[in-house]
């Protein structure tokens, strides 16, 4: 490879965190060095489709193994060396796009197919906790087809294994898109349907009464676990509005916790960073019950990424500011890719 190697910024997305993602992307961008990379910035359409300045493209491999950004309109085709997918939600921090970009032998950043498939999953993410030992809120999963056919069951079922108050969420979403506090049994039904009307798996959790903390994760083979965050707000709980309107919430870092819980939040991020198979980044998030339990929420592959997120916050506490972070991420892309072709030949 001669010159600066072409880094496509993917941002946008089918999911209902497209907005977010724009955002995200346009710092990236910003903080991505110039004369080190040629950036291109991709934007996938809400319908799906993708495009540069305007102009559709696709990432397609070419027939020496290498990666083409294609045009569609019978422009000329460019070499593509690495790709940043800043994509939020489903159809983006799901595993599917990561699929897409393994098969046109791209290096790109963060988790692989089946870690981001895994995350992106907050019911399969459960699992994946229980097998490793990992303390998380008692959940129960409910599909819009046992609902609709047995609703009285599933009424029993969260009574008996979850109780009240609760909550409900859809089990592929993210930035708190169609959750709904449930404090009684006759919220049940009303949170549900607005769950389904996201996702046709939904997840119905036992509420917490104490604090949420996280924590961000970054790297591969040691990955380094930044000191831990705290997030308060105002509202009833934290909703959309609450974490993306400017002023409505507020990160600590590092949080005012006994050291024996902080580092015990490190130990469970960083546990489940590795049961997931996780590569790159990740933001983990915990509840602190009020007699000092730590139990795991969800992890999520590709958390908001401006400078000024909670991600960013924390690693800037941990010593990396944000343009390092850039950085380091996409030379972790390049370098796990330059593993797996040694292994592939």
């Amino acid at each position: 490879m001669t010159g600066r190697p072409t880094l496509a910024v993917l941002m946008g997305g089918r999911s209902s965190e497209h907005e977010v993602s724009l955002s995200s992307a346009e710092a990236v961008i910003a903080a991505l060095d110039a004369e080190r990379y040629d950036v291109v910035p991709v934007l996938i359409g809400r319908e799906g489709g993708w495009s540069v300045d305007g102009a559709p493209v696709a990432v397609v491999p070419a027939a020496d193994g290498s990666a083409l950004l294609a045009s569609l309109d019978g422009g000329a085709a460019r070499p593509v060396h690495a790709v940043f997918p800043v994509l939020h939600g489903p159809n983006g921090e799901d595993g599917t796009v990561q699929g897409l970009l393994e098969a046109a032998n791209v290096p790109y950043v963060g988790a692989g197919v089946a870690a981001s498939a895994v995350a992106m999953d907050k019911a399969m993410f459960k699992v994946f906790l229980r097998d490793a030992g990992i303390p998380t809120p008692t959940n129960v999963v409910v599909t819009a087809a046992e609902w609709a056919a047995r609703p009285d069951e599933v009424r029993a079922r969260v009574a008996e294994r979850v109780g009240y108050p609760a909550f409900s969420k859809p089990a592929r979403l993210g930035s708190s898109v169609g959750i709904s506090p449930v404090p009684a049994p006759a919220d049940l039904d009303l949170a549900l349907e607005l769950a389904f009307r996201h996702d046709p798996k939904a997840l119905v959790e036992r509420a917490i009464r104490g604090r949420e903390v996280e924590v961000g994760v970054l790297g591969e083979d040691e990955p380094f676990v930044s000191p831990v965050g705290e997030i308060t707000y105002d509202s009833e709980w934290y909703d959309y509005a609450t974490k993306y309107e400017p002023g409505r919430s507020r990160v600590q870092v590092p949080a005012d916790l006994p050291e024996p819980v902080a580092r015990r939040v490190q130990e469970l991020a960083l546990a489940a960073y590795e049961a997931v198979g996780c590569d790159g980044l990740a933001r983990v998030d915990f509840f602190v019950a009020e007699d000092g339990e730590v139990l795991l929420s969800e992890l999520n592959t590709m958390p908001g990424f401006t400078p000024t997120s909670v991600y960013a916050k924390l690693m800037e506490a941990g010593g990396i500011p944000y343009r390092e972070l850039v950085e380091r991420l996409v030379r972790l892309a390049l370098a796990r890719a330059e593993v797996a072709r040694r292994y592939a030949g």
